[in-house]
């Protein structure tokens, strides 16, 4: 097998490495284990200095997820990266199908498995599941889970295939392409920046894979609580600006427009249910990304005849909240396949 490098980037999660952290060492013995600590204060890095079969990568400050594994995989060599949150409890031979796969198929750069929920083993997870997607005006989707809705692992998304995204909680990545592509956006600090590195990956002309055969649990929310303004600041920011960076010209003056005002409907939502810091995030996140306009179209690359597949053509609010399609398998027929956005 090509040498592989699981690195985990970690920020004050002492007792999550305590947790899974051996389940990592037990189930990879033919990967070299990285933990590069963004500048904790729990003593987690002194504690991983203790530790046996552990490469220990100290930064000196907390850069966020993108940075922070930027920083650190600039540190690593190694055929393959695998990206592995520290809440992430790791099954036997879990990277042997995966990499089997991205060797027999070299245009694959990034792959993810199977993820399944910690708390219930039998259900998916709600970061990735069984590969990820997006629909027209970027709102997020996954096999077996559309918003918040969680669906049974009973065999229904076994079918390896390829995907839109990969969630960053457990994924694997060719390290030449992870290069070529730059890296995670750094300016993202969190959230959304593997969906946006994905697309970039598939605008360089690779694929992004899904293999069942391969499955982790995932805790989830380790870092930050799934309801946090800061969280949904985050997101709503990186999500516009990911799609103004990515999209042609001629679909980001359709799609931006409409995001804005969706946007805009559901921070009336959030006051109007009383989540006043949620209402905040949202204007926060919409003052962050206007400021940033200039910057991202300044940077952002020729991609008006990029191909990609894996979108929902159909509006995902109208899809779950109107027609009441709440799995995935109920959306069949509506994703893209290596078609013009």
């Amino acid at each position: 097998m090509r040498q592989v490098a699981i690195v985990i980037l970690n920020w004050n999660g002492l007792s999550m490495l305590q947790r899974f952290l051996p389940t990592v060492l037990a189930h990879s013995s033919d990967a070299e284990v990285v933990v590069a600590d963004n500048g904790s204060t729990d003593g987690s890095a002194d504690w991983l200095a203790s530790q046996d079969n552990i490469r220990l990568i100290r930064l000196d400050q907390n850069y966020g997820f993108a940075e922070g594994y930027n920083r650190a995989l600039a540190q690593v060599q190694a055929d393959y990266y695998v990206l592995l949150n520290s809440d992430v409890e790791c099954t036997p031979h879990w990277i042997e199908p995966v990499v089997e796969m991205m060797e027999t198929n070299p245009q694959v750069a990034v792959a993810a498995p199977k993820l399944l929920m910690y708390d219930d083993k039998s259900r998916f997870e709600y970061a990735g599941a069984a590969g990820g997607y997006i629909d027209r005006f970027g709102y997020p989707l996954c096999r077996g889970r559309l918003f918040g809705t969680l669906e049974q692992d009973l065999g229904q998304y076994n079918d390896e295939r390829d995907i839109f995204w990969a969630t960053g909680a457990c994924m694997f990545v060719r390290s030449t392409v992870w290069h070529q592509a730059g890296g995670l956006d750094s300016s993202f600090f969190a959230h959304m920046e593997e969906i946006d590195f994905c697309w970039r990956v598939a605008q360089l002309g690779y694929r992004v894979r899904y293999c069942p055969q391969s499955h982790v649990y995932h805790v989830g929310g380790g870092t930050l609580p799934k309801s946090s303004p800061l969280k949904t600041q985050l997101n709503f920011r990186n999500n516009l600006c990911m799609l103004r960076k990515n999209l042609p010209p001629h679909e980001r003056r359709i799609i931006l427009p409409i995001r804005l005002l969706l946007d805009h409907i559901a921070a009336l939502k959030f006051l109007l249910e009383g989540h006043v810091g949620e209402y905040r995030a949202v204007l926060k996140a919409h003052k962050q990304y206007h400021a940033r306009k200039h910057q991202i179209d300044a940077t952002r690359t020729n991609n008006t005849s990029a191909t990609v597949g894996g979108i929902l053509q159909s509006p995902l609010l109208i899809e779950y909240y109107l027609l009441k399609h709440t799995t995935f398998s109920s959306l069949h027929g509506k994703i893209t396949r290596s078609q013009s956005f």
